[in-house]
C-alpha cells in the first residue's frame, strides 16, 4: 500500500519507516524523498510490493512552505545547525522580495548542503559533515515552476515554492537570503504536496495506527 503520512517535526524520515514496520508488521517498507529532521509534512510511505512505485512518486514535482531567519546563518542551513556567521539584514520591501524569489524561476544548477542524505564514494555527506569533512559536490539541475511570498517581517520571509527532485529548500533559502544582501538559514520547512499527494489528505502516525488497528480487527 502506499500511505501519505504527515512526518512530525523531530523524527528522522527512516524513524517514521521504522514505525510503520512495527504497527502493520511488515518488513518490506520504505519512504519516497527524505525529509530533515525539523521539517514536517507529507512522506510518502510505500509498503510490499508498493515499495517499487516509491521512485516513480518521488521523481515528481514537490511544494513546500518554508520560513528564512534572516542576519544568521547555521552550518546545517538550518536551525539545528551552530550559526557560523551573522550579517545586517537591509531593509525590505515586498517588491525587492518578489524580484528576488522571481530571479529562481525556472532551471538552473544547485549544490547539494554538505549536510544531506547524498552519497558520495558510498558515504552520506552528512557523516563527512560531522567529521569536519568538506568535498567537492557536483551541482545538479533542478527546476522551479512557482515561488511566491506568503509574508514577511524585518527579520523572517515566508514562501512556498514548487520545485523538482532534488531542489534543496536549504540552499535555496540560503540564496534568497544573499540575494537580498544578508545571510539567513531555515527555521520551518512543511512539505504540502508531493506529485497528486497533498497535505490535507496526510495522517498521523497516531491516526494511521488507530485506522490500522480497527481495520485489521
Amino acid at each position: 500500500m502506499i500511505i501519505n503520512i504527515y512526518k512530525p517535526k523531530g523524527i528522522t524520515s527512516f524513524g517514521v519507516v521504522k514505525k510503520i514496520r512495527k504497527i502493520i508488521g511488515e518488513k518490506k517498507v520504505g519512504h519516497g524523498g527524505t525529509l530533515d529532521p525539523f521539517a514536517e509534512g507529507v512522506l510518502i510511505i510505500g509498503t510490499g510490493s508498493d515499495t517499487k512505485e516509491l521512485k516513480k512518486i518521488t521523481d515528481t514535482d514537490k511544494t513546500y512552505t518554508a520560513s528564512i531567519e534572516l542576519g544568521k546563518t547555521t552550518n546545517t542551513l538550518d536551525l539545528e545547525g551552530d550559526v557560523i556567521e551573522k550579517k545586517k539584514i537591509p531593509r525590505l520591501s515586498e517588491s525587492k522580495i518578489n524580484k528576488v524569489l522571481e530571479s529562481f524561476l525556472g532551471t538552473s544548477m544547485q549544490t547539494p548542503p554538505m549536510f544531506s542524505a547524498k552519497k558520495i564514494g558510498g558515504m552520506k555527506l552528512y557523516e563527512l559533515a560531522r567529521k569536519n569533512i568538506t568535498v567537492e559536490r557536483k551541482p545538479t539541475q533542478i527546476n522551479i515552476s512557482d515561488i511566491s511570498i506568503i509574508n514577511f517581517n524585518e527579520t523572517n520571509i515566508v514562501f512556498t515554492v514548487s520545485c523538482s527532485k532534488g531542489t534543496y529548500i536549504r540552499v535555496l533559502g540560503k540564496e534568497i537570503a544573499e540575494k537580498l544582501g544578508t545571510v539567513g538559514h531555515l527555521d520551518s520547512l512543511i512539505r504540502t504536496r508531493v506529485g497528486e499527494y497533498v497535505i490535507k489528505d496526510s495522517v498521523s502516525l497516531d491516526q494511521f495506527k488507530l485506522s490500522w488497528k480497527s481495520y485489521t480487527h
